[in-house]
C-alpha cells in the first residue's frame, strides 16, 4: 500500500507540473516562506522541474536564522554563568554570534544541552533548584504555543529557576516589509501550512489586496508544494488576488483558536529585529509583563552586549528574496557548515545550506 500510494502521489505530481507548463504564459517569481519548504523544494528537485517561467526564490521562515545576533550573543552571555543551564534545540548551537558560538561555550566549561522540547527545560529546572535554567525559545507562530506552555508549566509548579529567551517573530509583518520595499520582486507567495495551522490564514487576504499579490496556503510534501505553486500560477494568469488553501487536510481559516487565545494571554506584540534585516515593526511577541519573572532578558539584565556580525555574509537579502545563496562571494567558500558566516548555512531550514547540501549552482 505504501508503494502504492508513493506512486500514485507520483504520478499526480506530474499531472501537476505539466499543468502548470500548460497554463504559464509569461515569467513569475514565486517565494516559498518556510525554510522547511525551501529543503523539500531542493531535496525533491521541485525547483529544477518547473518550467523555466517559474521562479522560486526563498522567503524568511527559518527560525533559527532571523534570530538576531543580539539575542544570540545574549544566549552566549547568560550560557556561560556558571550558575546556569542553557537548553536548546540543536540548530541554535553552530549558530555564529559576535566570535563564537553556543558550542564554543559548552567546549570552555558552560553547561549547554539540547532539548527536543521546552517542557524537557523545565524538568532539568526541577531537577536542578540551585541553578537557573534557562531555554532559547526561538521561532515563528507555530512553536509558541509550547514555548508558552513550559512558562505556564513551571508557573503551576512554583519555579523560580526557569526563564525563556524569547525570539519569536510572525509573519503577516514580514510580508508587508518584503512586499513594501522598493527592490521587491515577489509576485505570489507560497504560506507556510504549519503557521497557519495554528493562526489560521484569515490575517492574509488583506495583504493580499494591498499589494495585489496572490498567495496560497501549501504544506510540505511534493504533491502539496506543487499543487500550491499551481494554484498561485493560476491566480497570477488570470489576473486573480485572492489567498487559497491548497492544505486545506490541515489548515482552516480560523485556525486553532484555543491556541491563540493561549498566546494572546501570555505574549504580547513587539517590534522585532530579523538578522540581517533589521526591526520590522510589530512583527514579534514578547512575554506580558505578568510574566516577566520568566524573561531571561529581564532576570539578567544583558543591556550592554555590542554585537557584530560579518560583513561578507549577505543572508539578510537570501532571505528576502533578492538573492541566492551562491551570490554571495563567500559561498562555499569562507562559508560553509563546518565554518558558518551566517546562521543560513547552519539551520536545517536555512536557504544556504540547502544550496550547499544539495548542490544548487543558483
Amino acid at each position: 500500500m505504501k508503494y502504492q500510494d508513493e506512486y500514485r502521489d507520483q504520478s499526480l505530481v506530474g499531472e501537476a507540473l505539466e499543468e502548470i507548463r500548460r497554463v504559464v504564459t509569461r515569467p513569475w517569481t514565486l517565494m516559498e516562506i518556510c525554510g522547511g519548504q525551501t529543503h523539500a523544494i531542493m531535496r525533491h528537485g521541485i525547483d529544477q522541474l518547473l518550467p523555466t517561467e517559474i521562479e522560486l526564490v526563498h522567503g524568511p521562515g527559518c527560525p533559527v536564522c532571523v534570530t538576531p545576533v543580539e539575542l544570540v550573543d545574549k544566549a552566549l552571555a547568560i550560557a556561560s554563568q556558571p550558575d546556569v543551564i542553557f537548553t536548546s534545540y540543536g540548530d541554535m548551537l553552530r549558530v555564529p554570534g559576535t566570535g563564537m558560538d553556543l558550542f564554543t561555550v559548552r567546549a570552555r566549561g558552560g553547561d549547554v544541552r539540547v532539548v527536543y522540547s521546552p517542557l524537557d527545560a523545565v524538568r532539568i529546572a526541577q531537577q536542578n533548584p540551585q541553578r537557573q535554567v534557562v531555554f532559547f525559545a526561538i521561532g515563528f507562530e507555530t512553536t509558541a504555543p509550547a514555548n508558552i506552555m513550559s512558562v505556564l508549566q513551571a508557573q503551576a509548579l512554583g519555579l523560580t529557576n526557569y526563564s525563556i529567551l524569547v525570539s519569536h517573530v510572525r509573519v503577516p509583518p514580514a510580508l508587508h516589509a518584503i512586499l513594501g520595499s522598493v527592490h521587491n520582486r515577489v509576485q505570489g507567495f507560497l504560506l507556510a501550512g504549519h503557521v497557519c495551522a495554528v493562526m489560521g490564514y484569515h490575517e492574509y487576504p488583506p495583504i493580499a489586496a494591498q499589494y495585489q499579490t496572490p498567495m496560497t496556503v501549501t504544506g510540505f510534501e511534493p504533491l502539496d508544494i506543487v499543487r500550491g505553486i499551481l494554484h498561485t500560477v493560476r491566480m497570477l494568469e488570470a489576473g486573480r488576488v485572492s489567498v487559497e488553501n491548497a492544505y486545506s487536510r490541515v489548515v482552516t481559516y480560523e485556525g486553532n483558536q484555543a491556541a491563540q487565545q493561549t498566546i494572546r494571554r501570555v505574549f504580547t506584540e513587539c517590534d522585532r529585529k530579523w538578522r540581517g534585516i533589521g526591526v520590522i515593526p510589530n512583527s514579534g511577541w514578547r512575554l506580558r509583563p505578568e510574566f516577566e519573572a520568566f524573561d531571561a532578558e529581564v532576570k539578567f539584565d544583558l543591556q550592554a552586549i555590542q554585537p557584530e556580525e560579518s560583513p561578507l555574509c549577505i543572508a539578510g537579502q537570501i532571505l528576502q528574496g533578492l538573492k541566492k545563496p551562491p551570490d554571495c562571494a563567500a559561498f562555499g567558500v569562507q562559508c560553509t557548515p563546518e565554518s558558518p558566516l551566517g546562521a543560513t548555512m547552519v539551520s536545517s531550514e536555512g536557504a544556504c545550506a540547502a544550496y550547499y547540501r544539495y548542490r544548487r549552482p543558483g
